[in-house]
């Protein structure tokens, strides 16, 4: 078997990227992802679990959007010989899938992280341990329709927008008014937008002037 040698390239050695990998599961917070090798292939002590995988897609797509773009393509020619991807749930005309990654041992069977968007939303799911990689396909398939049809992403707070105000001392105005500095979007059950409800808490009990427009004075909360 080839390996990539990216990994040696980036970091020096494999067992040296293999660090970096677990370096960076464990700045996501996942406790349940340990990794032994650069491939994937099966090793003792390598392990993870369907909302890890999860969690590191949403990173992905979060924090290296140009990078997932290629999860998109459906095939490529390299050195005269054409590939395909290997996800199939990217020629299913019911669901917009642009990824992510499929695999597949011995140990731990058919397996799929899959992505799709509908309008402003984007799920994530993830199946692991299938018989076969029409079953993993399928059970995917099953999770992504049922998220669209039951949840709804919502825009509760949008920059520019004042959501509540309080009182300054020492200024020209009695008040501040306060905002969020970029769009918060949540997903939730279809039709449960009107029982959200944001809170938030200020860095110091009392606001006093001079206060700089876009100043961050404290922090919103919405429930998980």
């Amino acid at each position: 078997m080839l390996v990539s040698p990216w990994p040696i390239f980036a970091a020096g050695s494999q067992d040296a990227f293999v660090g970096l990998m677990n370096s960076y599961v464990n700045a996501l917070g996942l406790k349940n992802t340990h990794f032994q090798t650069v491939h994937g292939l099966d090793a003792d002590g390598q392990y993870s679990s369907a909302r890890d995988m999860a969690l590191i897609g949403q990173a992905l797509i979060r924090d290296v959007p140009n990078e997932y773009s290629i999860y998109k393509e459906k095939e490529f020619t390299f050195n005269g010989i054409r590939q395909l991807n290997r996800n199939g749930l990217l020629w299913d005309n019911s669901l917009n899938v642009d990824g992510i990654k499929t695999g597949h041992t011995d140990k731990a069977g058919y397996n799929l992280v899959a992505s799709a968007t509908e309008g402003q939303m984007r799920l994530i799911s993830a199946v692991m341990g299938g018989r076969t990689f029409k079953g993993r396909e399928a059970e995917s398939k099953k999770l992504l329709t049922w998220g669209f049809r039951f949840f709804e992403t919502v825009n509760p707070l949008k920059v520019g927008k004042e959501f509540a105000s309080e009182p300054v001392w020492f200024g020209d105005s009695d008040r501040a008014s306060l905002g969020v500095d970029k769009d918060v979007y949540l997903t939730i059950p279809r039709g449960r937008m009107k029982d959200l409800k944001a809170s938030y808490v200020l860095n110091s009990s009392e606001l006093h002037a001079p206060l700089q427009k876009n100043q961050v004075v404290g922090n919103y909360q919405l429930p998980a």
